[in-house]
């Protein structure tokens, strides 16, 4: 007999059917009732056992973990808080579960330390269940988004011989051996006799691929995973991570902030329509959470409102100067409670900076744009008419509440002349990047484009706290397991 779906169960329409569930027990009572999940929803389905027909060699199997078949009718429930249950006719033990192993158990609240240590079980539990089904939806939601709208998906390089972001921070790619790496006569690694007979590294950015075929395609964007080789063992910072980006030809900062605050706004909205009970869930989860913190920390809004507030508000547009005036007249500045100080003008906002922004000062989303040329990227065009010293460059940030920068982008520098005094100056070599050259070369035109890192959307969707927790297997300084 075939199974169907705990949530198609749960949302079914006829009863006393004849029905075939299978999934992994989340908690047994009374040597009768079974909490019984599949994964296809946050809710499980109860199970109600006739112990008094059922081996007790097969009761004592029934354990938190174990997998289990059951075959029975589909009737109303008579307890409280759920619609149906399965009354079971035949009960099937698929895999065991150790009782006194299992490390997930439902009486015992685990930390998520403790569940991130333990990656490959924590996604039995419902909050991590919850999370990967949002995931998932917020993935599908992405690629709706730009299909409908006519982009093309783009796959970008994972290994490149390209730094985008000009950092620096990049992971090596090799085949040469570490015993015996082979020098050239000034002692350098001859990478000659590598692999790809040059230097390359994991991405950190699929976006100067990505204007190539932007300005042979007109809309494009690319979806995956990139890596950074910072050693930030922060709540807000992955090595391995999933990367938005896309590059549109024609548009400038203007139309590149719209698209933006458009396509957020829609990836939001999609998981609020078919995310309602994990999402339920998870503003539960939250607010018990903040339960233990002081007044002062808590969030002034519930996770859903919060969602709604982004999709009920304009994000607030704000140029990178104004921003710097307003922090350094703010209360927290002038009593020296920000960590980093503004002075002046120039300064690189963190993430206190732009939380503040946000937070407190707009209570609203913001979208900072026209930051100084020496903190910001190589290929961002350079404004025109900026006085010397505090020359601008066509960039923006969206800042969110909770998370800080959520995107990045710009106008791309389309003129030959200027990108290439820009790379001089940074002491990028042109003869590496020469084929990105080539696009201003060859038929350039005004084109802009940004990135989003999903982990810090689904972090923002879910209202988890640390991005460890919104991504299946997470990768840090110090931490490769599984």
């Amino acid at each position: 007999m075939k199974h169907t779906k705990v949530r198609d169960l749960l949302n079914s329409t006829t009863t006393l059917q004849e029905v075939n569930a299978k999934g992994w027990v989340r908690t047994f009572r009374n040597n009768q009732f079974i909490a019984l999940n599949d994964g296809s929803t946050i809710n499980n389905i109860q199970c109600v056992v006739d112990f008094e027909n059922t081996p007790d060699e097969t009761l004592k199997r029934i354990t938190t973990g174990a997998a289990i078949s059951v075959i029975g009718t589909l009737i109303e429930s008579k307890g409280a808080g759920q619609k149906y249950e399965i009354q079971v006719n035949k009960l099937e033990i698929l895999g065991d579960s150790d009782a006194e192993k299992f490390p997930i158990q439902p009486k015992n609240k685990p930390s998520l330390d403790f569940l991130r240590e333990n990656a490959h079980l924590r996604v039995r539990t419902n909050m991590f269940g919850a999370i990967m089904r949002v995931r998932s939806v917020l993935s599908f939601a992405v690629h709706n988004y730009f299909q409908r709208k006519g982009f093309v998906y783009v796959n970008t390089p994972i290994i490149t011989g390209s730094d985008a972001e000009g950092a620096g921070e990049m992971f090596k790619v090799t085949a040469l051996p570490f015993d015996n790496t082979p020098r050239t006569e000034d002692g350098k690694v001859n990478y000659k006799e590598d692999f790809f007979e040059k230097e390359t590294n994991l991405t950190v950015s699929g976006q100067l691929e990505g204007e190539t075929y932007a300005m042979a395609l007109g809309q494009i964007y690319t979806f995956g995973p990139t890596f950074r080789a910072e050693n930030s063992n922060t709540s807000r910072h992955l090595a391995e991570f999933w990367m938005i980006e896309p590059e549109v030809a024609f548009n400038n900062l203007d139309d590149n902030m719209d698209l933006a605050e458009d396509f957020i706004q829609y990836v939001i909205k999609y998981a609020l329509d078919h995310c309602q009970d994990d999402l339920k869930f998870l503003e539960g989860r939250l607010l018990d959470e903040e339960k233990s913190k002081p007044q002062a920390e808590r969030s002034e809004m519930a996770l859903l409102e919060k969602l709604n507030f982004v999709l009920e508000n304009n994000f607030k547009r704000v140029s990178y100067t104004e921003a710097i005036d307003i922090l350094r007249d703010s209360t927290p500045n002038k009593k020296k409670k920000f960590q980093y100080i503004i002075n002046e003008w120039g300064a690189d906002l963190q993430s206190e900076h732009e939380r503040y922004l946000v937070e407190k000062h707009f209570k609203c989303p913001v979208i900072l744009f026209d930051y100084p040329a020496n903190i910001k990227a190589f290929y961002m065009r350079l404004n025109d008419n900026t006085e010397p010293g505090r020359e601008t460059v066509r960039a923006m940030d969206i800042l969110f509440p909770g998370i800080g920068e959520i995107v990045g982008g710009s106008e791309r520098e389309e003129r030959y002349d200027v990108l290439v005094e820009k790379m001089k100056a940074l002491e990028i070599d042109e003869e590496e990047l020469s084929w990105y050259l080539d696009t201003r070369r060859f038929g350039s035109a005004t084109h802009a484009g940004f990135g989003l890192g999903f982990e810090r959307l689904v972090l923002f969707v879910t209202g988890m706290t640390n991005i460890r927790d919104v991504i299946p297997f997470p990768r840090t300084p110090g931490n490769a397991e599984f």
